[in-house]
This record gives structure tokens, C-alpha cells and sequence, in this order.
């Protein structure tokens, strides 16, 4: 009997090693981004097989850049408080807001008499209360994120109608468009802000105090508050993160419209959201990351894009946007299971 447990033992395990490799590898950072990338090149390649030279177009690759600029910028907010255990409904609101508060008659005065610096200060400062209100709420008050920031998606938007008077605002201010619609190296400016915002957030996510602490409390604010960590107030400051960079993306695209209005970032809390998920940040917290979500905004704007040039419906987008995340979320959700088994 004990030859035979022996040779059973020592029989090899080779198909089971394999799986298990292959799932480690699916459930690593390297193999999710590895994944990512991979999509998104078929994704390119389905762009130039259907639409040909328009797609594969240097003007059509930095138009997808600047619309993905926009949205990456609050991908990247949204990364940090989903990674914290959070949820914001608000994003597409605080948007709005910031870019009416920032674009109005008196605000464009005092640009004119000062530097048109002050349209970009108005909109951060606008963006971080929001979000400082959010935070305070949800840490302090005890609100459920998702109501808090339900909440603040209608009183932002209205009250971002009741500024504007539902009307657009034009922004006429010498030096603001000309600075924004610049290149450098050939890449635009507002692709560089996209891509200094993400680099930043990279090194704050993962070489960071704050960064560790953003995975404690989303894995665990019991053991986060044991720990010693201020579970509140880094709710807090996590929410105001993510309230700058709304106001920032205001900026961005108050310079790509020349206008604020009410109606800006449209369901920017759903894109949000999507990008960030399917970069493989866990909605549960815990984990989170910045280079998985910078490509889930690219294979969403590039994925609008190629819709947009093949003259397919939103209505097909969103269709196709709803099925990308339910598959990321299973496969998330699988891969976790096996992963803790």
C-alpha cells in the first residue's frame, strides 16, 4: 500500500500546474494589462479592416486622444475611490458645474483682468468642494455612497442650470484656447495632461503612504482603522481627489468646446465607471489600477470611434458598452474566486 500512495504521489500533476499558472497569470497585474492591450489592438485592427484610412488617420488617432483625455482624466479620480471601497454617481454633475461656475460673465472678467489662469483655479476649486462635500457626507454623515453621490448628481446639475440659465456660455478669453489647442512634440496638450495626470496617479496609487492606505480601507476599513489609519478622513480626501480631477476635466473641456454648459459630461459617471472596471479595479475595493484603467478609456473611446465611423447608433454603443462590462465584471469575479481557492 505504501508503494502504491508513493506512486500515486510521485505521478505528475502537470495539467493542474498549468491551469493553476495560467490563472496566476490572468489574475497578475502583467496579465490583466497584458490582456488590455491585446483588446485593444484588435480593437484597432477591426477599426482599419471596417473603415480603412479614415481610421488609421493621424488626425483621427488624436482626435480619439483628446476625447480620451477628458474622460481619462476622471477615470483616474474614479480609480482611487473605487479602490477605497467608494462609488461617485456625481462625476458628470461636478463636471457641469465647474465648467458653468468657471465660464461665467464675472469669472471671465477677472480672467480678462488678471490671466486667464483664473478660469482653471475657479473650476478646481469648484470640483474639489464638490467632491469635499461628497467625502464629508459619505465619512462623516454616514450617507451610503451611492445615495450621497445620487444626491449630488441632481443638486450639481441643477444647480449648474440655474448659473447658466440653461443657456451655453462662450468663453472669450485671450490666451485660454490658444494654450489648450497647443502641441507639444506634435502631441496636444491636452493628451500631455491626460498623460502627466496618469503618471501621477501611478506613483501616488503604488509609492505612496496614501496609496497603501487607499488599499487598506477599501480591503478592510475595520482593519484599516485598527491599523491606525483615519478611515473618515481619507474618505474624505479621496472624494476631494476625485472632485479635482472633475474640476480639471472641466478645464479640458471648457478649452475643447470653448464653452460651459449644463449639459457637459453626459453620462461621464457610467464611462467612468466602465473604464475603470474593465482596467481590473474591483468594485468590492481592495485593489486598484491606474495603467489598466488608462487602457480601458483608450478601448472605450476607440471602440466609440470605430461605431462612430461605421455610422452604427449610440444605441449599438451602448449595447456594446453593456456587454464589455459584464464580461469584465465575470471574469473579474472568476478569476477572483479561483484565485482564493
Amino acid at each position: 500500500m505504501s508503494e502504491d500512495t508513493a506512486a500515486v504521489a510521485a505521478q505528475p500533476r502537470t495539467p493542474v500546474a498549468k491551469a493553476s499558472s495560467v490563472t496566476a497569470l490572468l489574475a497578475s497585474p502583467a496579465g490583466r494589462n497584458t490582456g488590455l492591450v491585446i483588446a485593444l489592438i484588435l480593437l484597432c485592427l477591426g477599426g482599419v479592416v471596417t473603415a480603412g484610412d479614415r481610421f488609421a488617420d493621424i488626425d483621427n488617432v488624436l482626435t480619439i486622444l483628446r476625447l480620451a483625455a477628458v474622460i481619462g482624466v476622471v477615470s483616474i479620480g474614479m480609480t482611487f475611490v473605487i479602490t477605497g471601497g467608494g462609488i461617485d454617481l456625481s462625476v458628470g454633475a461636478i463636471v457641469a458645474l465647474s465648467s458653468v461656475w468657471a465660464t461665467t460673465l464675472a469669472t471671465q472678467g477677472i480672467a480678462n483682468d488678471t490671466h486667464w489662469i483664473v478660469i482653471v483655479f475657479t473650476a478646481l476649486l469648484v470640483g474639489g468642494a464638490c467632491g469635499l462635500v461628497n467625502g464629508m457626507l459619505i465619512a462623516y454623515g454616514r450617507v451610503v455612497a451611492f445615495i450621497a453621490t445620487l444626491a449630488s448628481l441632481a443638486a450639481a446639475r441643477g444647480l449648474a442650470e440655474i448659473i447658466s440659465n440653461r443657456k451655453t456660455q462662450i468663453v472669450n478669453v485671450p490666451g485660454f484656447a490658444a494654450f489648450f489647442d497647443a502641441s507639444v512634440l506634435g502631441v496636444p496638450v491636452l493628451v500631455v495632461i491626460f498623460a502627466v495626470v496618469a503618471a501621477a496617479g501611478w506613483v501616488l496609487l503604488n509609492r505612496t503612504t496614501f496609496g497603501r492606505r487607499t488599499f487598506a480601507v477599501g480591503g478592510n476599513p475595520e482593519a484599516a482603522r485598527l491599523a491606525g489609519i483615519d478611515v473618515r478622513r481619507h474618505t474624505v480626501w479621496l472624494y476631494t481627489l476625485l472632485g479635482l480631477c472633475c474640476g480639471l476635466a472641466a478645464v479640458m473641456l471648457i478649452a475643447r468646446t470653448t464653452t460651459g454648459s449644463a449639459t457637459h459630461g453626459g453620462l461621464y459617471e457610467l464611462d467612468a465607471i466602465a473604464a475603470v472596471v474593465i482596467g481590473g479595479t474591483l468594485l468590492t475595493g481592495g485593489r486598484g489600477t491606474i495603467a489598466g484603467t488608462v487602457f480601458g478609456v483608450l478601448i472605450f473611446t476607440t471602440l466609440s470611434n470605430v461605431f462612430t465611423l461605421n455610422n452604427l447608433s449610440i444605441s449599438a454603443q451602448a449595447v456594446a458598452k453593456g456587454a464589455i462590462i459584464v464580461v469584465a465584471v465575470l471574469l473579474q469575479q472568476r478569476l477572483a474566486r479561483r484565485s482564493g481557492a
